[in-house]
């Protein structure tokens, strides 16, 4: 096998901020593994997710192209378009052998499993959800509960109660199942380069790690969230905005409501009206101390099985949790850094930099053109994304990529509480942050150098009225350059 064409291990978490890595920054967490990635890798500090929601983030990092050019705007989508290309099937076409593990989220799978496209996968080992009740019997993760440990994942699950409690335990978790099937993966024989896409459910909600993980955290000792109490008034602006948590509380010192008059597996969607910052964080934390742990077993076997040096692993997550910020929970149309800002990480060892941290601004849309210029692959004129590859080998400096990032929201999340058709756009140039919230006469403006926790809005300041139509204008231009021009011209008329 060429070294010029990798293995691709593909590592995406569901709802991860950007601040749960040990190395870089949190000291109340523990990612062992991920810091020795981050140590042996590329880590960009300053990464953006396409949306604050899962399936249109997720169709812009697998086609390298934006929400308003893919047209996967909403969760629950009846189907993917046909028109639309994964990366994944490009790498199949160049002779990868691509495997799926976990989530794909492109479409609804309300009835069976998610109907599948012409995705590249030969093997797709498809859990949307871990807890009975919220898929179907395709489940891969169930089937592997009864088949090979003996096990009724609804007696699993049926003493997991409450959006914040332990969950199941390790050994028989959706995070360590992922990492078992992983590796089964990984030891094939084959001929060719291989591709591993391994999307856990975790950890977004509920907040139930195993009990052995969550006993490593003391919610006390934790920070609270980002919270003032100006932040009760100012949310209720963005009241009937689309969101699954539509009105703030204080979340430092309440007791967790415990929804007992709600299934276990809504409340993966609907948050409590009550609850505490710091016992929400521990579990949160706890979730994400498993998948560190199931991450390092796979690079280990790697590296035991002499496959590490050409292995090119990418490490991410869809969009992140608003986790108390603010007095909200999970996620909708809503741009704070904790939901739209997300950890990526890239390592392939003897390649690419190792210990680099990038301050570039970087969106997910450019993971796709990065993967096909690693594999020698043409990246297509309709992807949209920018390949990473000059900062990751050091052809390129590591403080910039592109001047500013985008995010949008429209009409995205059938679970609010508050249906609400909304669309948003978000822009950021690595300090103003400017959000839109079209047709309801809202916006935000945020100065991150001066207001890291985004507590004061701008967007009707005497200090900006100079400066807010250039930032307006600059917005109205980020967000128009997302849509692809489209089919090439080849006539002058």
């Amino acid at each position: 096998m060429s070294a010029s064409r990798p293995n691709i291990l593909w590592y995406c978490t569901d709802q991860q901020r950007f601040d749960t890595i040990r190395a870089l920054g949190n000291q109340h967490i523990a990612t062992p593994n991920l810091d020795r990635m981050k140590n042996r890798g590329v880590a960009f500090r300053q990464t953006y997710a396409q949306s604050p929601v899962c399936t249109p983030s997720r169709a812009s990092f697998l086609t390298g192209r934006y929400p308003s050019s893919t047209h996967v705007h909403r969760n629950g989508c009846s189907h993917f378009p046909q028109s639309e290309t994964l990366v994944t099937k490009l790498l199949a076409d160049a002779g990868y052998d691509c495997g799926l593990v976990g989530k794909l989220h492109l479409a609804s799978a309300a009835s069976g499993m998610e109907p599948r496209v012409d995705d590249g996968y030969r093997l797709f080992e498809w859990s949307h959800h871990p807890m009975p009740g919220a898929d179907s019997d395709d489940n891969a993760y169930h089937q592997w509960l009864l088949n090979e440990k003996n096990v009724d994942p609804k007696q699993l699950y049926a003493s997991v109660s409450g959006f914040c409690c332990a969950g199941v335990p390790a050994e028989v978790h959706q995070t360590t199942w992922a990492t078992e099937l992983a590796l089964r993966f990984i030891d094939e024989k084959r001929s060719q380069p291989w591709l591993l896409s391994i999307n856990v459910f975790d950890p977004h909600p509920p907040f139930d790690p195993p009990r052995s993980h969550l006993d490593r955290y003391d919610a006390s000792t934790l920070p609270p969230p980002l919270f003032r109490e100006t932040d009760l008034e100012r949310q209720n602006a963005f009241r009937h905005v689309s969101q699954q948590s539509t009105v703030a509380v204080d979340p430092n010192g309440s007791d967790p409501e415990i929804l007992h008059d709600v299934a276990q597996a809504d409340t993966a969607m609907i948050p409590p009206t009550n609850f505490d910052g710091r016992q929400v964080k521990a579990a949160y934390y706890a979730m994400i101390e498993l998948i560190d742990e199931q991450f390092g077993r796979i690079v280990e076997h790697l590296e035991s099985t002499g496959q590490l040096e050409n292995t090119l692993i990418v490490f991410h997550s869809d969009h992140g949790e608003l986790l108390g910020d603010h007095g909200l929970l999970y996620k909708g149309c809503r741009f704070f850094e904790g939901l739209v800002h997300v950890p990526l990480m890239f390592m392939w060892k003897g390649r690419f930099v190792e210990d680099l941290e990038s301050d570039a601004l970087v969106e997910l849309v450019d993971i796709a053109p990065t993967l096909l210029e690693a594999a020698g692959c043409e990246v297509p004129d309709s992807m949209q994304g920018q390949s990473l590859m000059g900062i990751l080998t050091g052809q390129k400096q590591p403080d910039y990529h592109k001047s500013i990032v985008v995010s949008e929201f429209n009409d995205a999340l059938g679970s609010a509480k508050e249906y609400q058709p909304t669309h948003a756009t978000m822009s950021f140039d690595g300090r103003m942050k400017v959000i839109v919230y079209h047709d309801l006469n809202l916006g935000e403006i945020f100065d991150l150098e001066k207001d890291p926790g985004e507590f004061s809005n701008l967007w009707d300041s005497p200090e900006l009225t100079d400066v807010k139509p250039e930032l307006l204008v600059r917005h109205m231009d980020a967000v128009m350059a997302t849509s692809w021009a489209g089919i090439e011209r080849v006539g002058r008329f």
